[in-house]
């Protein structure tokens, strides 16, 4: 078994875990816990030990949790050397290899790559190194922007309808703030939910005072002489006064290191296999070098047209720890790793949730509960299979569905609950084809 065989490892060995969030820490925990006694490094760009990331759009935004409160729990000590604010810039897969930013060297006979994504930045030229512009991604940026709402800005803007700026929003709705939300699709979540349950999450949001304006972009940042945010340029020509902007147009994977190193890898992020084994150029596993989290791209067992990268939190868990395990054992010990992906968000006092691949839908149908309450589920077709689901203040219904999209269930299904619309039609979900394809 994989256990016994770590327990009978030399204890010089030597495991890598370039990445020190959520995924990296599981990773190390689950090494331990199956018994690995050798040396484990665990490498951070960040000077932070890992943290939470989710309530950092939520609690700490809207002051209800000190960042300091967002460091992850330890369950298993990892007995690691811990080298953070030290990025890793390059990987040399024949040598077995990792070079950082601080000059030094680390090699190793088991890597786990696990560095996970990053805000897309506001270009510099136009206007992104303002002083009142802002990411969020991480516990600087959350600290920093909490004091900014803390002053009672005039205006907020936000530029980008995903769920950190649908978040942002309500947070800074609660807090009694004026909110502009740029939108470049037809809706809020266009890109996560579709078009026709954006249009929901649009009514909600409009409901509780956002003035979103959707079909639209920044086309730049301006500032006064001292370099503070004093405008936003639309790209419709239209001027508009802006005290603070919040930034939230997507994620970047953390792949540039790898991408002289010979690996699969792209700006879309790591082509792993179904054990979490990077893939080389050719397709073929890349001997000791495996992914989890955010940066990995697997088949995934609901969508087998191509792989794809799952960034919720429980993924990274759920990944690390089956990579962990075959890191730490034979081949015929290796365990295929099969995930349902599962995310949630909160926002203007509704709990959204959703499981399986509703990104990948072309049709959606409301199957109970009443849209005008905000209390309903939706489930999400593609060629004539169930693949997702969401549910707004609903979520208790969510595992028959997980277990009704893992069982390849045919769209529409057919269900008898007491709740359902008595007119229930299926639409086109509106996603944009780029997020379809994923």
């Amino acid at each position: 078994m994989g256990s016994d065989r770590a327990q009978g490892r030399r204890k010089d060995e030597r495991i890598v875990i370039v990445g020190a969030s959520l995924a990296g820490l599981r990773a190390a925990e689950a090494l331990r816990r199956d018994g690995f006694a050798g040396q484990l490094t665990i490498v951070g760009n960040e000077p932070y030990a890992p943290y939470d990331r989710p309530p950092l759009s939520k609690q700490v935004l809207a002051g209800r949790l000190p960042v300091e409160y967002t460091s992850l729990a330890l369950f298993e000590d990892v007995r690691a050397r811990w080298i953070l604010g030290v990025a890793a810039t390059s990987l040399d897969v024949e040598q077995h290899q990792v070079s950082l930013s601080n000059g030094e060297t680390l090699p190793f006979d088991q890597l786990l790559i696990a560095t996970g994504t990053r805000a897309r930045p506001w270009p510099e030229a136009y206007g992104g190194k303002l002083d009142g512009v802002f990411l969020i991604r991480d516990r600087d940026d959350a600290q920093k922007l909490r004091t900014y709402l803390e002053r009672k800005p005039g205006r907020v803007l936000i530029a980008g309808g995903g769920f950190i700026g649908c978040e942002a929003a309500s947070v800074c709705r609660d807090l009694g703030l004026d909110v502009t939300l740029i939108e470049r699709g037809p809706t809020p979540l266009y890109g996560a939910l579709g078009s026709s349950i954006g249009e929901i999450v649009a009514r909600l949001q409009r409901q509780h005072g956002v003035d979103l304006r959707p079909n639209m972009t920044v086309a730049a940042f301006e500032g006064d002489e001292e370099g503070r945010l004093r405008r936003a340029r639309l790209t419709d020509g239209s001027m508009m006064d802006v005290d603070v902007a919040i930034v939230a147009l997507g994620a970047l994977h953390n792949t540039e290191w790898l991408m002289d190193s010979g690996l699969a890898v792209d700006d879309r992020g790591v082509v792993c296999d179904a054990y979490c084994r990077v893939l080389d150029a050719q397709g073929r596993p890349s001997p000791g070098i495996f992914t989890a989290g955010d940066v990995a791209r697997w088949p995934q067992h609901l969508y087998e047209e191509d792989v794809i990268a799952v960034e919720h939190w429980g993924n990274a868990v759920g990944q690390a720890e089956n990579a962990a395990h075959n890191m730490l054992s034979e081949m015929d010990d290796y365990r295929v790793y099969r995930h349902m992906p599962m995310f949630w968000s909160s926002q203007f006092g509704v709990n959204i949730k959703s499981v399986g691949l509703p990104n990948l839908g072309d049709e959606v149908m409301i199957t109970q509960g009443s849209v005008e309450r905000y209390r309903f589920v939706a489930v999400y077709g593609r060629k004539g299979r169930l693949i997702g689901a969401v549910s707004f203040d609903q979520g208790r219904w969510l595992d028959a569905y997980s277990a009704l999209i893992d069982a390849e269930t045919a769209y529409p299904p057919q269900l008898a609950a007491a709740d359902q619309p008595e007119d229930m039609q299926s639409l086109q979900a509106g996603f944009p084809v780029a997020t379809r394809h994923a």
